[in-house]
């Protein structure tokens, strides 16, 4: 993660910009958004769209640190929100926000994501680790309906 204050604060500020709810709803350019059933091979899917999304923007190099971050973000959105699932189900967005890319996972859970110090020999919790350690910075949103858009921001080399 980015420790740069600064760094961080435009991070921040291109996320309130975007704003998730509009973005989940409307067709906008250089953004791809996918739904997700609550199922386990939907981190699969969001991983294919990953990759076919950022190979078409020219931006191959990000595929294999991207397609990683969204699996974890689904893995975690399919195993904690599935308890909130019958309002909808989970969105992934891209979004080309030059010179970056946003990776957002929406799911219907206000439950706030909350890093935990991960444990190297158990098979969970170090989701959040590997996002915020591939990622120039993470963060969530609440939506305006109920849920939350958890995201992550790469920076491009073009």
């Amino acid at each position: 993660m980015v420790e740069d204050p600064l760094a961080t604060a435009d991070c921040l500020q291109i996320t309130r910009e975007v704003g998730f709810d509009r973005l989940l709803s409307d067709d906008q350019p250089f953004t791809t958004s996918c739904p997700l059933p609550f199922q386990a091979d939907s981190v699969k899917t969001a991983r294919d769209v990953t990759r076919s999304t950022l190979s078409s923007w020219g931006l191959s190099e990000l595929s294999d640190d991207a397609a990683l971050v969204v699996s974890e973000l689904v893995t975690n959105a399919v195993r904690y929100a599935v308890y909130a699932r019958a309002r909808r189900d989970i969105q992934l967005l891209l979004m080309r926000v030059s010179p970056h890319v946003l990776l957002a996972v929406a799911d219907p859970s206000d439950d706030v994501p909350t890093p935990k110090e991960p444990d190297f020999v158990s098979e969970h919790g170090r989701g959040l680790y590997i996002v915020e350690t591939y990622s120039q910075c993470w963060g969530w949103d609440p939506l305006a309906h109920g849920g939350k858009a958890v995201w992550a921001l790469f920076r491009t080399e073009s």
